[in-house]
């Protein structure tokens, strides 16, 4: 019997290069081989100040873009359109500590971001909460194992720390204990700033879009910084990751190549800014003809995500029916 793996992704306007390589291909790859699921969290993105019309159109965006990645859309689902989530990130709270919540590292970081913004921000008690909504994510489709960053064990933790605490508590046997699944993710790196991850949060010059018209994806390349002059004895960062990019878009020859001139001690960089700009551009372009098509034809992929969805809906029905059952509440009536 196949293993099952969840994974999801927030619908923060378009994919980035890091975003695809880190979570998007990787879920391309994992599909083969397990029972997937994967979902656009969208409830997830409310927990930070947001525009209530960009995160409908955001979230249809990065359906559309996952969809263009070659994910298949029978595993897709809108984590919305999946109240059963909801449902059950409540009941897994009456299970979850305030001392586990108030322990997590990336409520503090996004405080933190948010007091850096505006000392008198708002900060809403769902993102206090929302490592629980993440544990009923995972929990909810039973998942043996979910892709995690270092960034995320915590979560993970947390959420088998609740499925354990669920089973000794009504002396169940029910929940499994989900993994971590850890897999060979190129990091990819700010080209303006190559100490700092790829990320939006730092801005346009930190990140290059996956849909980026092709004029800027080259000037993003020709002007990434290469020498920070603190790498003595190794390559550094900034040159590290144009090599990346060439090996993570499958442009073994030029990475060869350009390996033996760096050993050599003759690597031009302006000849590998060059190569790793076509490279890019040229892996991009089936993924931006593929999202053009879906825009195209976009009320037909709605319909294909809103049928997923609801396919999907019907695994998580099944588990908050029997935990509904576990845990004392009245069954519903359909």
């Amino acid at each position: 019997m196949q293993k099952t793996v969840l994974s999801g992704i927030q619908p923060t306007g378009d994919l980035h290069l890091g975003n695809y390589f880190g979570a998007v291909a990787n879920w391309v790859k994992l599909q083969k081989e397990y029972t997937c699921y994967f979902g656009i969290v969208d409830c997830h993105s409310m927990t930070m100040p947001y525009d209530a019309a960009l995160l409908k159109d955001n979230t249809w965006k990065m359906a559309y873009q996952v969809l263009a990645c070659d994910v298949d859309p029978e595993r897709l689902f809108i984590q919305s359109l999946v109240p059963e989530h909801l449902e059950l990130s409540w009941i897994m709270g009456c299970i979850a500590s305030y001392g586990e919540l108030s322990r997590m590292t990336q409520f503090k970081d996004k405080v933190d971001q948010l007091k850096t913004k505006d000392k008198d921000a708002f900060v809403s008690a769902g993102l206090f909460f929302y490592p629980v909504l993440q544990a009923a994510d995972i929990l909810i489709y039973k998942a043996d194992y979910v892709p995690v960053g270092k960034d995320q064990e915590q979560h993970l933790e947390l959420t088998r720390n609740i499925a354990e605490r669920f089973n000794h508590q009504f002396n169940v046997d029910y929940f499994k204990l989900p993994e971590s699944l850890f897999t060979e993710v190129p990091k990819l790196l700010s080209t303006a700033d190559p100490n700092k991850k790829m990320s939006k949060s730092l801005g346009e010059k930190h990140f290059i879009n996956l849909l980026g018209e092709e004029t800027v994806i080259r000037k993003q390349i020709k002007s990434a910084v290469t020498d920070t002059g603190d790498s003595v004895g190794e390559m550094a960062p900034g040159v590290q990751n144009l090599f990346t990019i060439l090996k993570a878009c499958g442009n073994m020859d030029a990475f060869n190549s350009f390996t033996v001139n760096y050993n050599d001690g003759n690597l031009r960089y302006g000849d590998l800014k060059e190569v790793v700009a076509d490279t890019l551009i040229s892996f991009l372009l089936p993924i931006k003809e593929q999202y053009l098509n879906i825009l195209a034809n976009k009320k037909q992929y709605q319909d294909q995500i809103y049928s997923s969805s609801q396919e999907i809906r019907k695994i998580a029905r099944k588990t908050l029916d029997e935990v509904r059952e576990i845990t004392g509440l009245l069954k519903l009536n359909y």
